[in-house]
């Protein structure tokens, strides 16, 4: 499923002592075999330590270095682990600053570093000459011939494409690693030796976040430790692998002994985010240079012991302040939008039908925020409680007590006598609690809004989720219709989230306890009769399947263009201690028809704002035929 475990490493080390250098090195790749990682990176001049200054013209120092390096070709037979050692390079009297990338006893390629520094304590320039003109050079050891050596490196072994940049080379404006990962690279790793300075880690995480980011890649980072000299510098070995922006793994920097991070990299998201994104294709033809693609084959790259953290609730922030944090930018960009649309219209109300359940709740507190912010009265805002056959006591007296704490104007419809009617109209027997029944009650109620909308010069404010036009569990024409859906990319998962978090941070406390009440409630249309007890009897994910399983799909489905069998693989990674594998591969084939066969309604949604990284708005983000078959995606 193209997954590899990558390996940043900085191993203890002695100034000039080449012997020593070398074994920790090997340690530390032998340490990484057991992890099953498939890249272990090293610092810069690793094998000699960064910090030899003048001792870099010591020819004595090159020869044994080189001597080093043939060492570690001949340790690396048989081993299937790509190697990114860092050590010097002389050709033609000029020393290069290179990265040796080995595999199973052969130097694959060397990449010269490309930028030298020279500025503030840095004065490389003394003893190293820059490479970023060396393209499809070639290099003749004593051990080995025909070494490819230049900038245009790629190592390919199927879907995993390695490049390799030195240290300085992502400080500069353009990074090599750009044009690199234009090129094909989706795996770029640094042998760095940054020193450090106060705040100068927070920096530099950030550009190994932002480098990610841009070039849609994994970014493997290593930088030399406390061991380099310190006659005017001090090193703390910082190791880093972020994938796409955000940082995987993180080492705690100033430690006194070999260290190895790792993380398993999913290469396919890499791959897709570059597809879908046609600004980063565009930006291909910007490189000067083609790359010089060497291939090899690794043996085997699935992780032995697969630990990559799969979050359950891709939607939602498992840290407890990033979730707060983008619970109330959601918030803003819903009332934002909303406010947007009543300005234009020029309209200064909003109807909105309410009925306890936590979908129109949200939308009640989006559109009660947004009067606010255009300094209306609440009492503009008109929330319909409409009862019918199937309302609970909970649910109508929640729905009262929050309009009444809000401050907004509510109003009461019961539509049992209409829908008997209608239901006589159209010679259906109301003991038959089919769809009919359910969807008669559903479209009276979206008339009443509409009409009322009408009389009263207001906007009919939506309130289905992403979740619900995900799985279609809206009745066409009916809750499926509004006059701006403001929770329309919103998933069920987060929706709860949203909810408490107004209830915690922008209501009083009455209101947050009939919210608090409302995310105890089991989520339901209420169409179909209640018990005996006066409770619930319909709940909506008895009968499509837990909405946690479903944004789990719906996520990997459409962020990731993931496979079936890589989607099932990971939910029963993610849900190994929630469902067995029978559940998961019922409900997931529940949500492939659905998601197949309603595609209809979605390509005839109201207008609403996108507010993640998913909207399934035919004038946004998803365009699928009403009628493609589902057959192919069934596991």
């Amino acid at each position: 499923m193209n997954y590899i475990r990558v390996s940043a490493a900085c191993p203890v080390t002695k100034v000039g002592n080449i012997s020593f250098n070398l074994t920790n090195i090997k340690e530390c790749i032998d340490n990484s075999i057991k992890e099953n990682s498939k890249l272990i990176v090293f610092p810069e001049l690793s094998i000699t330590s960064y910090t030899c200054a003048d001792l870099f013209l010591q020819q004595h120092l090159i020869d044994e270095s080189m001597k080093a390096i043939k060492d570690l070709c001949d340790f690396s037979i048989n081993k299937d682990i790509l190697i990114a050692v860092g050590a010097p390079l002389m050709k033609n009297y000029c020393l290069y600053n290179c990265a040796y990338i080995i595999y199973s006893g052969k130097i694959l390629g060397i990449v010269p570093k490309s930028y030298i520094p020279n500025y503030t304590e840095f004065y490389e320039k003394r003893w190293f000459t820059p490479g970023k003109d060396i393209i499809d050079d070639i290099i003749n050891l004593s051990f080995q011939d025909n070494i490819p050596f230049g900038v245009n490196l790629i190592f390919e072994s199927g879907a995993f494409k390695f490049a390799f940049e030195v240290c300085e080379d992502l400080w500069t404006v353009i990074p090599p690693s750009s044009y690199l990962s234009l090129l094909g690279a989706n795996i770029i790793g640094n042998l760095s030796a940054s020193n450090e300075l106060v705040s100068k880690a927070n920096y530099r995480t950030s550009i190994v976040e932002s480098q990610s980011a841009r070039c849609m890649c994994s970014y493997v980072y290593s930088s030399c430790g406390v061991f380099e000299s310190t006659t005017d510098l001090v090193f703390s070995g910082h190791l880093l692998i972020s994938e796409y922006g955000r940082i995987l793994n993180e080492n705690k920097r100033f430690q006194r002994e070999n260290e190895i991070i790792s993380y398993i990299i999913d290469v396919d998201k890499l791959n897709n985010e570059r597809i879908k994104n046609i600004s980063f294709r565009d930006s291909a033809n910007i490189s000067t240079y083609k790359a010089k693609v060497i291939n090899f084959n690794f043996e085997n790259t699935l992780p032995i012991n697969f630990d990559k953290f799969i979050d359950k609730h891709p939607f939602v922030p498992s840290n407890p302040y990033e979730r707060e944090e983008r619970s109330r930018e959601i918030f803003n960009i819903q009332a934002a939008g909303l406010a947007k649309r009543l300005t234009h219209t020029g309209i200064e109300k909003a109807v909105i039908g309410i009925s306890g359940g936590l979908d129109s709740t949200l939308a009640l507190l989006v559109a009660v925020k947004t009067l606010d912010m255009l300094n209306l009265p609440r009492k503009n805002i008109i929330a319909i409680t409409m009862p019918g056959f199937g309302t609970t006591d909970r649910t109508y007296n929640n729905a009262i007590s929050l309009c009444t704490e809000l401050g907004v104007e509510i109003r009461e419809i019961n539509i049992v006598e209409a829908c008997l009617k209608h239901f006589k109209d159209i010679g259906h027997a109301a003991e038959i609690h089919d769809v009919t029944y359910e969807n008669v009650q559903a479209r009276e109620r979206t008339q009443i809004l509409m009409d009322l909308s009408n009389k009263e010069n207001a906007l009919l404010v939506g309130t289905g989720d992403l979740s619900e036009l995900a799985l279609g569990w809206a009745t066409y024409n009916g809750d499926h219709m509004s006059m701006y859906s403001v929770n329309c990319s919103v998933p069920k998962t987060l929706v709860r989230y949203l909810v408490k978090y107004v209830a915690e941070k922008e209501v009083n406390k009455e209101a947050s306890a009939v919210l608090l009440d409302i995310l105890d409630t089991p989520v339901s249309p209420e169409l179909l009769p209640k018990d005996t007890s006066g409770e619930i009897s319909q709940k909506t994910e008895d009968i499509v399947g837990p909405y946690e399983l479903h944004d789990f799909f719906l996520y990997y489905f459409i962020r990731q263009n993931a496979s079936p069998e890589k989607i099932m693989f990971l939910a029963k990674e993610a849900f190994k201690y929630d469902y067995d594998t029978e559940t998961i591969n019922k409900w997931f084939n529940k949500f492939i028809r659905r998601f197949f066969t309603q595609q209809f309604k979605r390509s005839a949604i109201p207008d609403g704002p996108k507010v993640g990284t998913i909207s399934l708005s035919p004038r946004g983000d998803w365009r699928m035929p009403s009628d493609a078959d589902y057959s192919l995606w069934l596991p």
